[in-house]
């Protein structure tokens, strides 16, 4: 106990024991500064010094602009940039998408690669529904709302007419039908004989999505409409419209020919398409 009490006072002596750093001119000996030191004394401002530079490296590290000279740390204005960049590949990628599947749907329209929606306009039935056996009595609420429409019916003398319709077609051409819509054989359009250069019009507002020759169907036009209306016209002698070009309802976008490798004659091969699905247009457009 007493060596180890005799060890600590030496150390202490040693760390509290004053010294003096003298600096000298190395040819006159003349005392130019000095200064009184202890060991301890030189711990503790080489500590602080340490903790206050590692402070400092730290803050300016962390909050100033200056981390950027710094290897490994990307600037502010380059993540920005990398992030506004991410963005914009990101909302391409999905116009790209969907500019993609619009063009699928488009080669389909054109090959006739599509199953025909079986559609039936007749039947207010769902699939399933059971109708029950007997007489079906109103219950008092609906005999009161009959009473109520009733009422309504006869003192309105000034009821306005609204149509049933919300969508009006035009016939492209008038002629005979030679091949009719036929969903079995894949006949998705209606045959009309018409004279050469008959002017072709369109059959509602709408854009032109093709405008081009292409080898089997001859000179194509296909606009879109609006309410997921989609008309085709097939084997033109010659085009009125460019891709991308705005049509009215009535609107000649070609003439009537006889162009492709399918054409039996001057006629015009007209589809129509709802919602991607072919439909009989003669069940909405008289052609004769």
């Amino acid at each position: 106990m007493a060596q180890k009490r005799h060890k600590r006072k030496k150390i202490a002596k040693k760390l509290f024991t004053k010294n003096r750093l003298v600096i000298l001119n190395e040819d006159t000996f003349e005392e130019i500064f000095s200064l009184r030191l202890t060991l301890m004394n030189v711990f503790v401002v080489a500590t602080i010094g340490a903790v206050a530079i590692i402070f400092v490296t730290t803050y300016i590290i962390a909050f100033t602009p200056l981390r950027e000279y710094i290897p490994g740390y990307a600037s502010s204005e380059l993540k920005k940039n990398a992030t506004e960049l991410a963005l914009k590949s990101d909302s391409l990628q999905v116009a790209l998408t969907k500019n993609e599947a619009y063009i699928r749907s488009i080669k389909r329209i054109l090959t006739g690669d599509l199953d025909y929606a079986k559609l039936s306009k007749d039947s207010i039935i769902a699939a399933g529904m059971e109708i029950p056996e007997g007489q079906i009595t109103a219950s008092e609420e609906e005999n009161q709302l009959r009473d109520e429409v009733a009422k309504e019916d006869k003192y309105n003398l000034f009821e306005k007419a609204t149509p049933k319709t919300s969508v009006v077609l035009f016939a492209p051409v008038k002629g005979s039908v030679t091949d009719k819509f036929n969903a079995r054989q894949k006949h998705y359009a209606v045959d009309i004989a018409v004279p050469k250069n008959t002017p072709i019009k369109a059959v509602l507002n709408g854009n032109v999505i093709f405008a081009e020759w292409t080898p089997s169907n001859g000179n194509c036009v296909i606009v879109r409409h609006n309410n997921g209306f989609i008309s085709v016209y097939k084997h033109a002698a010659e085009m009125t419209v460019e891709e991308g070009d705005v049509v009215k309802t009535g609107e000649v976008v070609a003439l009537a020919g006889s162009t492709g490798q399918e054409s039996t004659g001057i006629h015009l091969h007209f589809e129509l398409w709802k919602d991607g699905y072919p439909i009989d247009p003669e069940q909405f457009i008289s052609f004769e």
